[in-house]
């Protein structure tokens, strides 16, 4: 079964979707297996990293805008093609362990969309097995 979540983003910005996929996990009944997690957009991502330090997500944007920076030789009309550079380089999924009926993740992990062209109504599809 898939579950399909309703995410409203920011210009810019990781939005914290653990506790998300964690009700899927839940109402999965899946005991022990595997989670995948998948964002359906071009110009956002799925990432796992820290989620105790607000400071993480900020360097982590501040990173990627570093790396990807918007260029005036870009092409695309809809001037964002940075943000499909950052969310090519990030990743449209991730994959979580099922362990306990739980999402398997490190003490200080968490699960987010990450949005590089927002404001925007994202959907985030997560299947459990």
């Amino acid at each position: 079964m898939v579950r399909d979540y309703a995410v409203a983003t920011q210009r810019e910005g990781f939005v914290d979707v653990t506790e998300r996929v964690a009700e899927a996990i839940r109402e999965s009944g899946v005991v022990d297996g595997v989670c995948v997690v998948f964002c359906p957009h071009t110009t956002a991502g799925m990432t796992i990293n820290e989620n105790a330090d607000p400071d993480v997500v900020r360097d982590m944007l501040f990173g990627l805008d570093r790396a990807y920076p918007d260029r005036p030789e870009f092409r695309h009309a809809e001037g964002n093609s940075a943000a499909h550079l950052k969310a090519s380089a990030v990743g449209s999924s991730v994959t979580v362990i099922v362990s306990a009926g739980r999402p398997v993740l490190g003490t200080w992990q968490g699960i987010y969309l990450c949005e590089f062209d927002g404001p925007r109504n994202r959907h985030l599809l997560v299947s459990v097995t």
